[in-house]
């Protein structure tokens, strides 16, 4: 399943559910769900807390974005997409991503092409008749022939899908200057990122160069990129945040993140045997750009898996998730993060990546030669990691201000 749809009715809650996912049937059954095998879905009650039963379905962290559709209400409510979270009605909520799904709306939009006016130009609804069946398959079989993966596919499609349906045109009745348009129009009503432009840019240009080949994207110019600084936290900071996290579990996995570096994606796919005591080192399978590579692990975090391996039976999957058999996603370990900076007062905008860029600062910063670093972070080019001198205070900790060499009795 990859959209789990709850439709909220007068007498019933339905959940179709097409193809077999064990753990989204363990879920609604669970919680009182009777199958429909007629109709293929699931039938709950309608006195079950519909808002409770979405706050489930994220906390158990079953990976799959949800659309709740309730009868009464015009406007569904839509999370999991770029990582969006559930969030409860009364509850006050600010999504970081700025730009999350908020609204579907199946209107014919109306995009001005001078786009010197305010352009509507919605979120796509999630079937499009005028991006047809028959070029999704295409296009996803011509990812799957390159091995592009799940995320890159699910955001390819969406992303021609979205253009058809702004456009209000078919893949062949697209031109040049439209996808021009499109672009222009998006950056400026929901204010898309430079990366975000980019990647709908990537799936515009793959769909016509592999799928139906059309020389009419070779001269639109990418977007600039910004170039923002990577989030540090210091030490005081860490240490306060792994003393405050009282959940074992969770405080070995903040402190492998920071210890050895690791993405998100990285450190929920650990398996017990790519950790190598005896060498201090870790194994990581498949990482970013399916690269395999050998980090370091600190002796503080071998101590606290000598412990953990004694309190849980860990036999594959370092950090399991509800079943014994998955491990936790992404998205569970961004919560984690989440929920120990609030509970350590942080008001830095940092994200669990930050622990990553912590560990290669503080590398920097202690005088670990740069190579090394790039090395055990798996950069492909020293362009990525020279981006932490610019937040290293290694050279600048011996620089004292012009302001504290004046004589401080003149004010």
């Amino acid at each position: 399943m990859e959209i789990v749809y709850i439709f909220c009715e007068a007498e019933k809650i339905r959940v179709p559910l097409f193809g077999y996912d064990k753990q989204l049937y363990h879920f609604f059954v669970s919680r009182g769900g009777k199958w429909d095998t007629n109709c293929n879905e699931f039938i709950l009650e309608k006195n079950i807390n519909v808002e409770k039963l979405c706050g489930d379905f994220w906390e158990n962290s079953l990976g799959v974005p949800m659309v709740l559709i309730k009868e009464q209400s015009a406007v569904p409510q839509v999370y999991g997409f770029w990582n969006r979270q559930w969030y409860q009605n009364n509850v006050s909520y600010k999504p970081k991503n700025k730009y999350h799904v908020s609204q579907i709306d199946n209107s014919v939009p109306q995009i001005d092409n001078s786009v010197t006016d305010t352009v509507s130009v919605p979120l796509p609804p999630l079937v499009s008749d005028k991006f047809p069946k028959q070029w999704e398959i295409k296009l996803e079989n011509e990812m799957r022939a390159v091995k592009y993966s799940r995320q890159t596919r699910h955001s390819y499609i969406f992303y021609n899908r979205f253009l058809c349906h702004s456009l209000q045109k078919s893949p062949e009745e697209i031109q040049s200057e439209d996808i021009k348009i499109f672009l222009a129009s998006v950056e400026k009503v929901r204010d898309y990122s430079a990366a975000t432009l980019n990647l709908a840019l990537s799936a515009i240009k793959f769909f016509y160069s592999r799928v139906l080949p059309r020389d009419i994207i070779s001269e639109q110019r990418r977007p600039r990129q910004d170039k923002r600084l990577p989030i540090v936290l210091s030490k005081e900071e860490l240490k306060k945040m792994f003393k405050l996290e009282h959940n074992f579990k969770h405080r070995l996995l903040l402190m492998m993140v920071y210890a050895s570096g690791l993405r998100a994606g990285e450190v929920v796919k650990l398996r017990k045997k790519d950790i190598d005591i005896s060498r201090k080192t870790i194994c990581i399978h498949s990482g970013k750009g399916r690269k395999d590579r050998y980090t370091l692990v600190s002796e503080t975090v071998i101590n606290a898996l000598s412990e953990y391996y004694s309190r849980y039976n860990v036999s594959n999957w370092l950090f399991s998730g509800v079943e014994p058999n998955k491990h936790i996603v992404s998205r569970s370990a961004q919560h984690i993060f989440e929920r120990a900076l609030k509970r350590a007062k942080i008001e830095k905008d940092a994200t669990l990546h930050s622990l990553r860029h912590s560990f290669a600062t503080h590398l920097l910063e202690g005088g670990t030669d740069i190579r090394y670093i790039q090395e055990l972070l798996g950069h492909a080019s020293l362009l990525t990691t020279e981006r932490y001198t610019h937040v290293a205070r290694r050279k600048t900790l011996s620089i004292t201000s012009p302001l504290d060499n004046i004589d401080k009795e003149d004010f």
